[in-house]
């Protein structure tokens, strides 16, 4: 059943300058929206009455509109190699993903920014889900600060569920609080947003934000990409690449190409040519992915060894490329397969 909207608004989510607003409207001091931010996302506060260096008669205005808004996970997998599948609760009910990935070096968390997704991937459980609602910044940024391992986190990249540029508004805002003095303080060289190719969205992030930029590429044909990406059909991969080398990268930026490798599909020697032609003088890296198998789909992952020749013969053409190791494999770890099962049983 769906929950019953809440009535008071939630303070997280909410940048400085907005902060500063709702001290102005409430007739604050302009300084309680730093000690707001301090509270909300340095101390990670669970109440308006724990914070403590705001006046009791402000706490109370506080509490009578807002509330922090911080939501604890509602389900969480683990699989035997480490990674934990966690599942929140958006607020029109529907269920979101976030994987943490822990490694010997580093701790990465995969997190969502839609409620299912439109653009209909062919390798995406998300996209067979449908479009069912946008992330706001404070439930993507609360999959961060609500984490059990919040304190073990290196890295965050934008590779859940939806896709990052479809919902601009709420993954900027998101970013920007991961980023600020005020808020998280992140390196933005720890935070990865990937995307399928949606060029405005793309253009406005490379802009105004230093955040690193992934790219959903999976072949370097566009009529095979078609296929499998829909997306192709309104922006092409030659206008994704020419966008990217329009804009300066500096020497602390770096673009990645996302690549799943299909069986019999996109890793003969045509592709290892034409990557390395499209891909010359962009300074990169491909990751190459392992497919998750998922229902009513005719792809197919390959062998380890096709895999491992296809890295070989494109690193032979100079392109820096890596494997990504395949994770959770045990516990719906496909992106949109834990949520999709959880949607399910809520319909039954």
């Amino acid at each position: 059943m769906t929950p019953s909207p809440l009535k008071k608004e939630a303070l997280f989510g909410k940048t400085l300058e907005e902060l500063q607003q709702i001290a102005k409207e409430l007739d604050m001091p302009k300084f309680t929206a730093s000690q707001l931010a301090d509270w909300l996302y340095k101390k990670f506060a669970g109440s308006i009455e724990q914070m403590s260096n705001i006046s009791k008669t402000h706490r109370e205005k506080l509490s009578e509109k807002y509330e922090v808004g911080l939501s604890a996970p509602v389900k969480v997998q683990t699989s035997v190699d480490g990674t934990k599948k966690y599942l929140y609760r958006s607020h029109l009910g529907k269920f979101i993903e976030a994987a943490y990935i822990p490694e010997s070096k580093r701790s990465t968390l995969c997190v969502s920014s839609q409620v299912g997704c439109k653009m209909g991937c062919l390798f995406c459980m998300t996209g067979k889900q449908g479009f069912q609602g946008q992330l706001s910044a404070g439930e993507i940024v609360n999959q961060i600060c609500s984490l059990p391992e919040r304190d073990e986190l290196t890295n965050i990249v934008y590779m859940g569920m939806g896709e990052p540029f479809d919902n601009l508004e709420g993954v900027m805002k998101s970013l920007e609080i991961l980023t600020a003095d005020w808020g998280l303080a992140m390196s933005p060289k720890r935070i990865t947003v990937s995307t399928i190719g949606i060029i405005p969205a793309m253009k406005t992030f490379l802009e105004n934000s230093n955040c690193h930029l992934a790219v959903s590429l999976h072949s370097p044909f566009e009529e095979e990409r078609r296929k499998l990406m829909p997306i192709e059909n309104v922006y092409s991969l030659p206008e994704v690449l020419k966008t990217i080398r329009e804009f300066p990268m500096g020497k602390q930026r770096r673009i990645s190409f996302e690549y799943i490798v299909f069986k019999n599909l996109n890793h003969s020697n045509k592709h290892v040519k034409e990557l390395a032609r499209i891909l010359n003088g962009i300074r990169c890296r491909i990751n190459l992915l392992y497919f998750h198998p998922i229902p009513d789909t005719p792809l197919e992952a390959p062998s380890d060894n096709v895999i491992h020749q296809f890295k070989e013969a494109l690193e032979a053409k100079g392109l820096t490329t890596t494997i990504r190791k395949s994770r959770g494999q045990d516990i719906y770890a496909a992106c949109g397969m834990l949520s999709t099962k959880e949607l399910q049983k809520s319909q039954k």
